[in-house]
């Protein structure tokens, strides 16, 4: 059991943590490249930098705007926001940085954590129902769509295990080698799957606004295209 412990929080981490990184960074290049292109062959080269950003504010925090679907939407900004938090500011996470390569920084309190943690697993299980429940829904979703949040429940179940032993069923040292493996596969996953959407989410309002700022011939020249040059609409 040691040396898979050794193994999970060592070279395996270590292989995900650069693959996550090399791969968002790769997300994230593309995305530049393409929003640069897009700009470059834009009819409107004045892009409203203030819609812009309060397009994205209220994709990134959409309390004013949740709509009809508000259980929904409620449901997936909180299990965003622990999704996020949680990893990056448990003290737990934090002080293995801080053993390991001498990183640290403010952590959240231990009760906000474990509620946050709460938060994630009861959410990702709601979304799954939400999703099942609704016409629309079920009409779009992909199999990741509802295996994701599931998987992505299962390092918080069994970290809110090994963060609370009197809660814990099971032996503590396989608890902790599940929590640690699936962090790991869900590290690899990230760039592979719709997670590195939330890296990426900043820039998807100024990508779409560019996007439709179509050349000044672009509407005669889809006029040709479809053969209807001679009429109007």
């Amino acid at each position: 059991m040691n040396a898979w412990l050794h193994l999970a929080r060592g070279p395996l981490f270590w292989t995900a943590l650069v693959f996550m990184v090399l791969g968002l960074l790769r997300h994230l290049a593309l995305t530049l490249w393409e929003t640069a292109r897009a700009y470059h062959r834009a009819g409107d080269k004045d892009i409203p930098v203030r819609r812009v950003l309060q397009d994205t504010g209220r994709w990134l925090f959409p309390l004013r705007h949740l709509g009809e679907r508000w259980p929904y939407s409620l449901t997936t900004f909180a299990f965003h926001v622990g999704v996020i938090l949680v990893p990056l500011f448990l003290a737990g996470h934090i002080e293995l940085w801080r053993k390991g390569v001498g990183l640290s920084w403010p952590a959240l309190p231990n009760a906000v954590s474990t509620v946050l943690t709460l938060v994630v697993i009861v959410a990702a299980f709601a979304l799954v129902l939400e999703r099942a429940s609704a016409r629309a829904s079920r009409a779009l979703g992909r199999f990741q769509d509802y295996a994701l949040p599931l998987f992505i429940a299962v390092p918080f179940v069994s970290g809110l295990l090994v963060m609370h032993p009197v809660w814990n069923p099971f032996a503590a040292d396989p608890t902790l080698l599940v929590h640690m493996l699936s962090a790991d596969l869900l590290l690899f996953l990230v760039p592979l799957t719709k997670l590195s959407h939330m890296i990426l989410l900043p820039l998807t309002q100024l990508v779409s606004e560019l996007a439709w700022h179509f050349p000044p011939d672009a509407g005669s020249r889809v006029g040709v295209t479809l053969g209807k040059e001679g009429e109007r609409i």
